[in-house]
């Protein structure tokens, strides 16, 4: 979720600095959010080491860093060339390719799984691009979105570097899913349920069950039964 050093949405909203944007992942408040969406994705996910995953969306990686720390192999996708030269410089064991969520250029079961955080809610067909994931997918997809029932989507919706994002609700990713065959078994969960990242809020998080679904990271996990 950025752009400023307050916020930061996925790349693909139209990133013009890599290293200033990636620099958000390195302000505590940056690096908090991003370890509960990470921490919420693999709790669902439950990847096998030395399995592959694609990162669809990667933008600089720093996602794709953070699957490869778990053991598995990674490529990132991305339709930004400069923010995948930064993710390639930034970590040698992330394989980059330039393309686009709604095609993607890989084989049928090309990959275990595949992950896209927070980069679907850029894309303007969220079920072409999911099809396309659900295919290149052996085992299981997982999504990162922004939630509309939420404190940050009272305060951010259509503004700064969240204009044009999509603010997606559990419901609506279920209706998403009728295309897919065959028919994948869901589960979901939510966090950053007070996005200031402060003290209080850090404390309140991590009391909150995941199944409250008031935080503003909504995490589903499409696995294929």
């Amino acid at each position: 979720m950025m752009s400023s050093q307050n916020e930061s949405p996925g790349l693909s909203s139209g990133l013009v600095d890599p290293a200033a944007y990636h620099s958000w992942y390195e302000t505590p408040r940056g690096a908090w959010i991003a370890e509960q969406e990470l921490g919420l994705m693999l709790s669902l996910l439950r990847p096998h080491p030395a399995r592959l995953l694609l990162d669809v969306g990667c933008g600089t990686g720093w996602f794709s860093s953070r699957f490869a720390d778990t053991g598995l192999g990674v490529i990132g996708l991305d339709p930004d060339v400069l923010a995948l030269r930064f993710a390639r410089q930034r970590d040698g064991r992330i394989g980059c390719i330039k393309g686009q969520a709604e095609a993607l250029p890989f084989a049928d079961a090309a990959f275990d799984y595949v992950a896209a955080v927070t980069s679907l809610c850029f894309v303007s067909d969220p079920i072409l691009a999911l099809r396309e994931m659900w295919r290149v997918s052996g085992q299981a997809v997982v999504l990162g979105l922004l939630h509309r029932h939420s404190l940050l989507w009272l305060r951010k919706r259509g503004r700064g570097s969240y204009r044009g994002a999509r603010w997606d609700l559990l419901d609506e990713v279920r209706c998403w899913t009728r295309e897919l065959a065959p028919a994948p078994n869901i589960q979901a969960g939510w966090a950053v349920f007070l996005p200031s990242g402060g003290t209080i809020a850090r404390n309140i998080e991590a009391f909150l069950p995941n199944q409250l679904p008031i935080g503003s990271f909504l995490a589903v996990c499409l696995r294929r039964q």
